[in-house]
Order: C-alpha cells, then sequence, then structure tokens
C-alpha cells in the first residue's frame, strides 16, 4: 500500500534508509538454544525449530502435524499460512526432524507446538518466550522471533553455499530485492569477523 501510494504521489523512495539488519552470530544463536535446552526443553526445541525454518512468527505458530513432512530427503515442513498467501516448503536438518518426532511422540492432528489446552500459541506468547529465553542466555541484544529469522538468513549466505536466489526461495521474499538487504549485513558481518580473526593475531612490527 505505501509503494502504491508513492508511486500515485510521484515520489521518490527514500536513498537514506537503513539498508542492515541485526541479527545474532552462529554461537549467540547455539548459546541462546543450548541455554534453553537446560531451562526448559520445549522451548529449546521452539526456538531451534523457529530458527531452523526462517519462518516468520505468524507461520510459525499455525504449522500443523500434517505440515511436516520429516521423512523426506531431505526433512521438509510445509509453511502454508505464509505471508501473501504464498505458501513453501523449507528444509531442516536431520537431527531436527528426530527431535520433532520425539516432541509428537506419534501424534497425528493439531498443532506442531501446542499450548497446555491443546490450542495454538498466540504471536504474542512466543515473541514473549524468545525474549524471555535470550535475556536467560545472557544475550545483550533485544531479541526476537523475527531476529533469527535475519540471523539465519545472514549466516546461509556468509557459509558461501546457497546462492542468494534459494535464500529468497528459503525465506518466502516474493521480491530479490527485499533478500538483498541480508548480503550488505553479510559483508558487515564479514568485515567484523575479520578484524576479529586477525586483530589478535598481528602485532606491529619492530622497527
Amino acid at each position: 500500500m505505501v509503494e502504491s501510494v508513492r508511486r500515485r504521489l510521484e515520489l521518490e523512495p527514500s536513498h537514506t534508509r537503513k539498508r542492515t539488519v541485526s541479527r545474532l552470530d552462529q554461537s549467540e544463536v547455539e548459546r541462546l538454544v543450548q541455554t534453553t535446552y537446560r531451562n526448559h526443553s520445549k522451548y529449546g526445541l521452539m526456538i531451534k525449530t523457529l530458527f531452523q525454518t526462517g519462518a516468520r512468527v505468524g507461520e510459525f505458530v499455525h504449522i500443523g502435524v500434517e505440515d511436516l513432512l520429516l521423512d523426506g530427503d531431505p526433512p521438509q515442513i510445509h509453511i502454508v499460512h505464509a505471508k501473501g498467501g504464498a505458501d513453501r516448503y523449507v528444509p531442516v536438518l536431520p537431527a531436527l526432524a528426530h527431535e520433532l518426532r520425539t516432541h509428537l511422540q506419534g501424534r497425528q492432528r493439531g498443532f506442531l507446538f501446542e499450548s497446555n489446552r491443546h490450542t495454538r500459541y498466540s504471536r504474542r506468547t512466543v515473541q514473549s518466550i524468545v525474549t524471555r529465553c535470550a535475556r536467560s542466555a545472557g544475550i545483550k541484544k533485544r531479541v526476537f522471533p523475527h531476529l533469527l529469522r535475519h540471523s539465519i538468513a545472514t549466516i546461509l549466505l556468509d557459509s558461501g553455499l546457497l546462492p542468494i536466489d534459494q535464500v529468497q526461495k528459503f525465506l518466502g521474499h516474493t521480491h530479490l530485492s527485499t533478500t538483498q538487504i541480508y548480503p550488505q549485513t553479510s559483508l558487515r558481518a564479514l568485515g567484523e569477523n575479520y578484524i576479529r580473526a586477525l586483530g589478535s593475531k598481528l602485532t606491529p612490527a619492530k622497527e
């Protein structure tokens, strides 16, 4: 809607728009997941699934048992309640597929993650869980479900193994331009990691 109004009024898009996003690095994600598993195993599995699928929180809470294709090669989850009605299949690691089978204990219906009343979690509840668990893990950044989505996107791009069009498909972006924000964040992370890796190892040459 905003884009449509902008075109109608013949307004130029802002060139000062922030083109990078916050995210957690791999070690922070691992600390978040591992700490949460120790404190509350179900929440740990929820956060791991949210991260590995790159799902938006609104998509995540609607994942049903029937959307799981855990015996595939690779295992997959069908994201049905996707933004814009564009459903997609996302791969998950075999280890996560095994954990999800254990979590379900043979259950064949309902939502993947359910409350004690066997209803789906609300978006707000998942947001609260993620924020609270990050605080317990000692992570100082403001952590929320969509930050996990930012994190998996930049980690995938940092790996150099997935081209940007495949990351676009994984995230369910309609336009490649939406995905292009992540390579810029990835490049920023490259610079930070480069300095971190070499800064403590290189000493000034003696004259």
